[in-house]
């Protein structure tokens, strides 16, 4: 028989424990932090035993350990996840899901939240942070458990795998009390309490001020507190930031407060930061960052200066920083901020800086409409890497009278990495910059147009490089002629380019002093074997000379500044004349990729023999062949970018890969064809190209084209 107090028991039980059935799919984790959510709801609405100890803190924290739980669920098992979330009020000890039957508590029960979050794949060890490196998928699993939990544990079934934590629940909300009055309510915190005197605070004149006026230290805990309960998102991770704050500063709970999630908040804003090469975009992400989790609002100043500003917060070249970002928490009222921030720049608060240390500064806009008195704290940081200032990060929070010790420690922090992250982008920039110069010197400013002749050129520097070893050139050579080229400086960067900035000058000024295509050769390759003659020479006298004992005469070169080979394809090639199509082509290839010529039926044959390597041997003599390019038909030239592009062991050109390629193209016009050969190339490996990757490709065009 069931009394009616039983079938309450079993009714309220019941009423404790809520379950949810979740997909094994990436909707399940936001499914589940809505019914942590609804949970807590329903147990408030029923005013179950307990639920008036249920805090918003209390709330957050199982919302985020639910989440990681259920996503660590999906990713390594992939199938349905079982969720329960139980009230255990204090009258009643509810054992745990692996407690032995005849276990005793060994101390009276508390209130407590207890969730379970099971899946069918028991086969799969749980990912703890302690027995593994960093965590898989970017989940903290029980990390953060273990951290925010007073209890947890794993159970393994025979088809399911639970794991289960146990929350403690804290006293009901309630309004703030009025804090006692007492004398510095902050004790010293270094040089963040040596605020000193300024206009935006009124008559306060730094951390004595405070002795004997406890209204203005009641305000202060006061702000202190509303600012933390804030900030309860950002509270769970991590010990303790790089510069802990004094003990009165932090929270209640064990003292952990901000602190416990600096670390968490720091590696998550570098993560951002340094994955930026836009200084502006890393202004932006900064002040993204800081709002709202920090401050209600934020600005950031840039030096454009190249370097940043070496003394008073001026650029090198005199001009004032330029302000870069401004955020704020209500998006309407930026253009007001920004207004009232360009005219005054923060820079005389932070003159002379030499770190980023943050100082206050007066509030710098209208008051803000909340808070107990007009406007509230600003924080002025400069942002300062390698001994160079490269600006200023300006935040704000309105209704408060200063930042507690531990904001400003997390903001020195996190301006450090934003500084870091800005001085990154603008050595990325300039070496952008100089890279875009040096292509335009090294390369043709356009391709001459030759009459019944279309052209397509591709040329795309290998991922991350400035400038490239390859080079192409199509120019009018005079006297009815018009000459190509395509080549390969060995080797890659700055030292292969110079090599590329020393032959295209020299092809075309020979080549309009009437040289023909063999002679082009053979004066090139004496002007680079003799200068591969003179490193050689200079390595043996110094070797010579170190072996007697004397000082070496001359110096020995690094080894990237060695004389380097060249591949070339050059030619030239003269339109018939009369409209009837077609051009006279004469052309060489000196240790490059043999040209293929497209026929109009889609066959394809080799238009030339292969030759020497340019530089390597100085009475090496070089000769040319001449062929008829018909209507229709198509030159291609390339260099090993294309014939050497990697998939595994195979070569793009292995079997002909560049001919069974061309032959593809038939019947398509310059442009067609060349985009064709590129995607073919890019698509045949999984990866970019490690090399540079040129083409070009002629096309006589039909009688009358």
């Amino acid at each position: 028989m069931t009394t009616s107090a039983g079938r309450n028991d079993v009714a309220g039980a019941a009423a404790r424990s809520l379950r949810a059935t979740l997909p094994g799919d990436p909707r399940a984790a936001a499914a589940a932090r809505r019914f942590v959510r609804t949970a807590f709801a329903d147990w408030t609405e029923r005013r179950l035993p307990g639920a008036d100890r249920l805090t918003d803190r209390l709330a957050d924290e199982a919302v985020l350990l639910v989440s990681e739980l259920v996503t660590n669920a999906v990713v390594h098992a992939g199938t349905t996840v079982e969720l329960l979330c139980r009230l255990d009020p204090a009258e009643e000890h509810v054992p745990y899901p692996d407690d032995p039957p005849d276990a005793v508590p060994e101390e009276p029960p508390r209130p407590g939240l207890v969730v379970e979050v099971s899946d069918r794949h028991p086969t799969r060890p749980v990912r703890a942070g302690e027995d593994t490196g960093a965590p898989e998928g970017g989940g903290h699993g029980l990390r953060l458990i273990s951290a925010v939990a007073d209890a947890w544990g794993v159970t393994y079934r025979r088809a399911m795998k639970t794991v289960w934590f146990r929350l403690p629940v804290g006293a009901p909300d309630a309004t703030w009390p009025e804090p006692e009055t007492t004398d510095g309510a902050y004790g010293s915190y270094g040089s963040y309490d040596d605020y000193g005197t300024h206009d935006g605070y009124g008559a306060y004149d730094g951390p004595d001020a405070y002795a004997g006026h406890g209204a203005r230290a009641a305000y202060d805990t006061f702000d202190d507190q509303r600012f933390r309960r804030e900030l309860r998102a950002s509270e769970l991770l991590a010990p303790v930031p790089r510069r802990p704050a004094p003990p009165e500063d932090r929270p209640e709970r064990d003292r952990g407060g901000v602190d416990s999630g600096a670390l968490s908040f720091l590696a998550e804003a570098s993560d951002l930061l340094s994955g930026q090469l836009d200084a502006d975009q890393v202004a932006s992400l900064a002040c993204q960052l800081i709002v709202p989790r920090l401050a209600d609002w934020c600005a950031v100043w840039l030096h454009d200066g190249d370097g940043g500003a070496p003394g008073r917060g001026l650029a090198e070249d005199g001009q004032a920083p330029r302000l870069a970002r401004v955020w704020h928490l209500a998006e309407g009222r930026i253009d007001s901020l920004r207004t009232a921030l360009e005219k005054e720049p923060p820079s005389r608060w932070t003159d002379g800086a030499t770190d980023n240390r943050p100082v206050p500064v007066p509030w710098p806009w209208p008051p803000e409409p909340t808070g107990p008195e007009p406007g509230g704290a600003a924080l002025a940081c400069p942002l300062v890497a390698g001994g160079r200032r490269l600006g200023t990060l300006l935040l704000g929070r309105a209704g408060l009278r200063r930042f507690p010790g531990e904001v400003v420690a997390l903001t020195e922090d996190l301006c450090g990495r934003a500084a870091r992250a800005v001085a990154t982008a603008r050595a990325y920039s300039r070496q952008e910059r100089i890279s875009r110069v040096l292509q335009r010197r090294l390369l043709p400013q356009g391709r001459a147009r030759v009459p019944g002749v279309a052209s397509a050129v591709v040329y795309e520097p290998r991922e991350g490089a400035w400038a490239g070893g390859d080079f192409w050139d199509l120019f009018d050579a005079g006297d009815g002629r018009w000459c190509f080229a395509l080549g390969d400086v060995c080797g890659s960067g700055p030292e292969a380019a110079a090599v590329t900035g020393l032959a295209r000058p020299v092809l075309r000024l020979l080549a309009r002093d009437g040289f023909g295509v063999a002679e082009v050769l053979d004066r090139l390759n004496k002007t680079m074997a003799r200068e591969a003659a003179d490193s050689v020479a200079a390595v043996a006298a110094a070797v010579a000379a170190a072996g007697a004992g004397a000082e070496a005469p001359v110096e020995i070169r690094e080894e990237g500044e060695q004389a380097r080979f060249l591949s070339l394809l050059y030619g030239e090639i003269v339109p018939y004349r009369g409209g009837a199509g077609g051009a006279r082509c004469t052309l060489a290839s000196a240790g490059h990729p043999l040209p293929l010529v497209l026929g109009a039926d889609g066959a394809v044959r080799v238009a030339a023999a292969p030759q020497m390597l340019l530089g390597v041997v100085e009475d090496a003599a070089y000769v040319s062949e001449s062929f008829d390019l018909c209507p229709g038909e198509t030159l291609v030239c390339v260099t090993d970018g294309v014939t050497e592009r990697r998939c595994g062991r195979r070569l793009f050109d292995d079997e002909d890969g560049l001919a069974s390629a061309l032959a593809g193209a038939a019947g398509r016009s310059a442009d067609a064809i060349a985009e064709h050969i590129r995607r073919t190339v890019h698509a045949f490996g999984p990866t970019p190209p490690d090399d540079d990757l040129a083409l070009m490709v002629l096309q006589a065009a039909g009688c009358g084209g």
